[in-house]
């Protein structure tokens, strides 16, 4: 019974080793400043799905043979059986954690924001428009089939033009089903809610998710007036027009926005995370192929 528990927790614990060290990756190339935001929001939501999948362990199952560059870690091994002695301690505390975050985000969901009935709908590249009660939105709403609320009374409030920036900002939303995205991150944090590095990563992809979206509206050369919008949204009374999340990287898109010319896509950082992920891939192999020996 120990040895067969600790064999699949050796594979856990390294595989969750070099996710970490695929995180630290993605976080200095994060600093790259040539890089663009949507570059930086994709290395996130690969570093968010690489802990979720453990790739390595799968290929460690079809793997024929032993490479011979295959060792095994001896103090996660030793760590392995020790987890695996106290399993039901651990199993309990790991599956409290989990249905506490699974609870989390059910209430979340239900409270999610729902669009009203189809008054006055209209739609934008084929994302559907709808309008919310005063005070709401703007916001995406639906994982699957996302469509845009906003406030009744958002065009009082702001200029033709701004809000056209503000839909083009939630269209990329729309289209590239950024909540399906944040999703799949949440459920991965039910599974690992105990490592810290996953929370850090949800707080990078809300941020980068937010400013790729700006950079959209940048290629359109509508920068001005979304920094007009932001400024007004953020000034009014009622806080729910601008998301808490949006506005507490406020600063961050308003510093974007504001930068003369549109950054390049930065090949070079992309190139770099993708030999990160495959480097630790294989050395996820390395050190389970056909070699526990604890």
């Amino acid at each position: 019974m120990l040895a067969s528990m600790a064999q699949p927790i050796y594979f856990a614990v390294i595989h969750l080793l070099f996710a970490s060290l695929v995180w630290g990756a993605a976080w200095l190339l994060s600093r790259a400043r040539r890089a663009s935001a949507t570059a930086k929001y994709w290395i996130w939501v690969v570093t968010s799905l690489y802990f979720l999948v453990p790739a390595g362990s799968i290929f460690d199952g079809i793997w024929r043979g032993q490479p011979a560059w295959a060792t095994p870690l001896a103090t996660v091994g030793r760590a392995g059986l020790w987890l695996a002695d106290h399993a039901v301690l651990v199993g309990s505390v790991w599956l409290a954690g989990a249905l506490a975050m699974a609870l989390r985000l059910a209430l979340r969901l239900r409270n999610y924001p729902r669009a009203s009935a189809d008054r006055d709908a209209r739609s934008i590249d084929g994302i559907p428009i709808r309008l919310g009660a005063p005070g709401s939105g703007p916001v995406v709403d639906g994982i699957v089939r996302p469509r845009i609320t906003i406030p009744g009374d958002l065009d009082a409030v702001l200029t033709g033009a701004e809000l056209a920036a503000v839909l083009r900002h939630e269209v990329t939303h729309a289209r590239r089903r950024d909540n399906l995205i944040a999703l799949v991150h949440e459920l991965a944090l039910c599974v690992l809610w105990f490592h810290p590095l996953m929370w850090l990563a949800g707080g990078q992809l809300a941020l980068y998710r937010e400013l790729s979206c700006d950079e959209s509206v940048l290629r359109e050369a509508r920068g001005a007036d979304l920094i007009s919008a932001l400024a007004k949204l953020s000034g009014r009374d009622d806080a729910s027009l601008l998301q808490a999340s949006a506005s507490s990287m406020l600063g961050h898109r308003l510093a974007l926005l504001a930068e003369p010319q549109p950054r390049t896509g930065g090949a070079l950082v992309i190139a770099a995370f993708a030999v990160t992920v495959i480097a630790g891939l294989l050395l996820t192999v390395g050190h389970t192929a056909c070699c526990f020996r604890y």
